[in-house]
């Protein structure tokens, strides 16, 4: 379980993922992953992660675009030095894929919107021939 980490503006985003087999079908061509992420503030200034996008590819090389509010139904406050974390998932038809995205953010001071990346992470299982690193 590699962490994947990225800084935007003193905001430090990491993410591990994890293949869910009791969650999976694989004859079916259904593999499941939970990923858990963790958003630190590092800077001297208070934001509100407002919304995300994520962009999900298959092993196919296919790529679903997923924009919503928050996340996991909230949309954080981070004081500086705090940090939040969560823990979703994901489905594929495939055995292999790989995710990443951006948070849209809101500083608390100026009103300013910004990205935070998400840092593009690998799903594998064990039934691919390698990973998509």
């Amino acid at each position: 379980m590699t962490p994947y980490t990225a800084t935007t503006r003193d905001i430090r985003v990491t993410v591990r993922a994890f293949y869910l087999e009791d969650q999976s079908d694989t004859d079916a061509g259904r593999f499941v992953w939970a990923y858990k992420v963790e958003i630190a503030n590092l800077g001297r200034s208070t934001v509100q992660l407002l919304s995300r996008t994520w962009l999900i590819t298959d092993g196919q090389g296919r790529t679903q675009r997923v924009h919503g509010e928050g996340v996991v139904g909230e949309q954080p406050v981070l004081e500086p030095g705090e940090s939040f974390e969560y823990t979703s998932g994901t489905p594929l038809p495939t055995p292999s894929g790989f995710m990443r995205g951006m948070y849209h953010m809101i500083e608390g001071g100026s009103g300013e919107t910004f990205d935070v990346v998400i840092p593009a992470f690998s799903l594998d299982s064990p039934h691919q021939a390698g990973g998509l690193h």
